[in-house]
């Protein structure tokens, strides 16, 4: 593979907590060398086959995202693993973790093995497959999580269905501290989100709409706290959105407890009175919330109670969306929005600086996953995303790669995009 220089780019690396103008050397899929040069002057091309010149960008490690939905087998109508990675590329991902729902169920290790494969043929970013907890993600017996781990599973969850029974959640914690595996879980009780479609509150009530209360998440997030402190196991709270399920989180690493949490850009700045007009694309799971919970997730981003900022992609066909309320699927496409929208409500407002933002985008959710990513430090592998920080655009959702189109964000005028993903030191996006 022909060698390549990155010159010039302000590299942020939040392992070593560098952020300055480098040149970043790529030999071989490697990382070579990060050498300080002057902002004005990029040496060493004489050393590469290639130069790309940095000037103005920003260069930090390959995004990780924790969950995202791929949909391949089964529901290739709303997504695929071709566009789903496609869209990571153009959204700065190198990594990806995939949710196990698809059809069949990724509950055993063929259906892993698939997942892994249909992403090399891509050849976009890497993908890793989360395996189900339990066999078809119905919450009664558990999957075979050994056979999981063989077939390339990094993690275990049921996805957006709730592991109801307290006993079995308790046994998989168990099963998987035997593979130094995490358990993701999405807390809700269903009982208390059965027929909901926003946040309980005061808007729901105006809008004459059923709601979802903040319980119904916080109670979850309780329970597996306590099935973490009690097995010592790993639990992973995905897409925490309320004020209190963050404090039970802040008091339980304070406590030791082995929880880890990640939140989506939507709940960072959207509030349940989105629904005001009753568009589908503000139908999310844990719904839109309430002014105040925005800020305790803010709050929960800079005091480290969260550890990484998710995409929480999931994509819809138009035919699935363009319904009733009442009748559309929860969800958004987040994989290609996600980095502006963190740009402007976090760092523009001055919420994070820029070493922040990478740390929860890259080292926070590898080190969820235990794998070895997010640092641009010689020897490891070139996973490496290349941002435009003043290229001013507009969100429009038929521009974008995923095959869905339901994003809350059409329309917003942003700041800040990827122009380049390299994946294994080959540019793999180009943004024409």
């Amino acid at each position: 593979m022909p060698t390549l220089l990155l010159a010039g780019g302000r590299v942020i690396d939040p392992v070593t907590g560098q952020d300055h103008f480098a040149n970043v050397l790529i030999d071989n899929e490697h990382i070579a060398a990060v050498e300080p040069v002057d902002q004005q002057q990029a040496s060493g091309a004489n050393r590469a086959d290639r130069v790309i010149d940095c000037t103005g960008l920003v260069v930090t490690p390959g995004f990780v995202d924790l969950h995202s939905a791929l949909r391949d087998p089964g529901f290739e109508a709303d997504e695929n693993t071709a566009s789903g990675t496609m869209a990571a590329l153009a959204g700065g991902f190198t990594t990806i973790a995939s949710l196990p729902d698809t059809l069949p169920v990724v509950d055993n290790r063929a259906s892993a093995e698939y997942a892994v494969l249909q992403a090399a043929r891509a050849r976009h970013c890497r993908v890793l497959p989360l395996g189900a907890v339990t066999r078809n993600c119905a919450g009664t017996e558990l999957a075979d999580l050994g056979q999981l781990v063989d077939g390339g599973a990094a993690a275990f969850t049921d996805a957006k269905q709730p592991v109801q029974s307290a006993e079995v959640l308790r046994r998989a914690l168990e099963y998987a501290r035997m593979f130094g595996k995490p358990i993701f879980t999405h807390p809700q009780d269903p009982t208390l989100t059965a027929g909901g479609v926003m946040h309980e509150g005061y808007m729901s009530t105006v809008l004459g709409l059923r709601g979802i209360p903040g319980a119904a998440e916080e109670i979850m997030v309780g329970r597996d706290i306590a099935l973490a402190a009690l097995t010592d196991g790993h639990v992973h709270l995905m897409s925490l959105s309320t004020k209190f399920s963050l404090e039970q989180v802040r008091l339980a690493k304070s406590a030791g407890i082995r929880v880890t949490a990640d939140v989506a850009p939507h709940h960072l700045c959207l509030t349940d009175e989105s629904l005001a007009g009753y568009e589908t694309r503000f139908k999310l799971s844990p719904p839109l919330r309430t002014a105040d919970h925005v800020a305790a997730c803010i709050k929960g981003l800079k005091d480290g109670t969260i550890d990484a900022i998710c995409s929480d992609h999931q994509p819809h066909a138009a035919e699935k969306t363009e319904r009733e309320l009442d009748q559309a699927p929860f969800g958004a496409v987040g994989l290609e929005t996600l980095l502006p929208v963190c740009i402007k409500v976090l760092i523009e407002p001055g919420h994070l600086d820029w070493l922040g933002l990478v740390r929860l985008l890259t080292t926070g959710p590898a080190n969820v996953l235990g794998i070895s990513a997010g640092t641009l430090t010689g020897g490891k592998l070139a996973d490496i995303t290349l941002i435009d920080p003043s290229q001013r655009w507009t969100i429009r959702p038929d521009e974008l790669y995923s095959r869905g189109r339901n994003t809350p964000f059409g329309g917003m005028e942003v700041n800040g995009r990827v122009v380049k993903t390299i994946v294994d030191g080959e540019v793999r996006f180009e943004r024409r």
